[in-house]
């Protein structure tokens, strides 16, 4: 009885609830990204603090006057910070709420094409492929739709519908073309799409300099005429602010993107072949086709922020610069997103943000705009580096409450 009684009390307790809840927190994916995001705002803190002159000039008195450098590093870095909430969600300077609001609108504006793009690039990254050509399909769906958008002239609906589907199919014509070669010749897709990006650019460029294509009418500069009023994405809230249609239409590719993923047997054999190709061609899984669907669905996705460009943000003609970077962004959203399509879409936003917030920054407290692009490369350098992230904040490694409760049964059964 008494041995029962001791082997009873060395039985391992079962945690909370909350305990496990915890614990699947602190040591998933997920909050590695939040951190990476904390400490490369750390890091954009020390740069604003030691580029700022009023911090050098104190620096030279500090042991002096020590508060002095101080508060200049505090004024620095809590103004920059401010000023960049204050242009990407809410500036309380503005009288009135409508007005208040209008950076959080810039935000959302500026994170539509992102959050598409990345979906894209993500859709690649889950099948085990890297889609590095969101330039190239961006400028190859924005020549498609924007020649539909200035060219014909149809009824607003249809219109529309017609531009937005000429550049998807132009995305995922360009996307499939890597996919093509990757299924039929072995060819990696980094490199096939890093050259389509240069073919696509000047192929762009030759275009917007030929009259009678892309080139404005009785115009000598490599820019296509304005969108006919009837190929424009509306406004959701009027003309005070640019947020317009594109951004729902995000919001439904995102829940689409998640359900095709998560939900249906194309995603399931997309998982499958991310996760091992050469289990699942023995399992019966044709792998090169999922290459070719996998490129051809994420060029439609890149393809549709370079449509939420030309009809959405820039409406009165475009140049070859029309993608803006955001082609290369998309690999950091899809990073920072882990993959996932909410995650993807909640990175975009803060991706937004920091580019709506990055010029209020600028304008108001002279900070570079560089050091935008500095944090949102650190936040890439961290999430490439889980076990530094963990080793900062003390977080335990994945599988560490299964190894702890392995552990503890073999010594209770001893």
């Amino acid at each position: 009885m008494a041995d029962a009684g001791a082997s009873e009390k060395q039985a391992p307790q079962e945690p909370s609830r909350a305990h496990v809840v915890l614990r699947q927190i602190f040591t998933g994916s997920a909050i590695i990204s939040v951190f990476a995001v904390v400490l490369a705002i750390v890091v954009g803190a020390v740069l604003i603090a030691v580029t700022d002159e009023q911090v050098q000039e104190s620096a030279g008195y500090f042991f002096a006057r020590p508060t002095d450098m101080l508060t200049a590093i505090w004024d620095a870095v809590s103004g920059a910070y401010s000023s960049l909430f204050q242009g990407s969600v809410y500036n309380f300077r503005r009288p009135g709420f409508e007005n208040g609001i209008k950076p959080l609108t810039e935000t959302l504006t500026f994170a539509t094409p992102l959050i598409v793009a990345g979906l894209g690039v993500a859709l690649a990254f889950r099948v085990g492929m890297f889609n590095i050509g969101g330039r190239g399909q961006m400028l190859i769906a924005a020549a498609c739709a924007g020649w539909v958008g200035f060219s014909l002239q149809l009824p607003a609906g249809l219109h529309l519908v017609l531009a937005i589907v000429a550049g998807v199919v132009g995305g995922a014509v360009w996307g499939g073309i890597a996919g093509v070669l990757k299924a039929r010749t072995g060819a990696h897709e980094v490199i096939v799409t890093i050259m389509l990006n240069y073919v696509a650019f000047y192929l762009v460029a030759y275009l917007l300099r030929t009259p009678g294509t892309l080139q404005a009418p009785g115009q000598n500069n490599p820019k296509t005429a304005a969108m006919e009023s009837t190929a424009v994405f509306p406004k959701l809230f009027g003309d005070r602010y640019s947020l317009h249609l594109g951004f729902l239409l995000v919001v439904i590719v995102t829940v689409g993107v998640w359900w095709l993923l998560e939900r249906s047997s194309l995603g399931f054999r997309f998982r499958a072949v991310g996760e091992n190709p050469h289990a699942s061609k023995i399992a019966g899984i044709d792998v090169n086709r999922m290459y070719l669907y996998a490129m051809v669905l994420s060029g439609a996705l890149v393809g549709l922020a370079g449509v939420a460009q030309v009809l959405g943000t820039v409406t009165t003609g475009f140049g070859a610069d029309i993608d803006a970077g955001i082609g290369f962004d998309a690999i950091t959203v899809a990073l920072l997103g882990r993959s996932k399509p909410w995650g993807v879409f909640f990175a975009g936003i803060l991706f937004g943000a920091f580019k709506a917030g990055g010029f209020a920054m600028q304008a108001a407290e002279g900070i570079p705009i560089d050091i935008v692009l500095v944090v949102q490369s650190v936040i890439v350098l961290f999430i490439a580096a889980p076990p530094l992230v963990r080793a900062v904040f003390r977080l335990p490694p994945p599988g560490a409450e299964v190894a702890a409760r392995a552990d503890t049964a073999k010594v209770a059964a001893l």
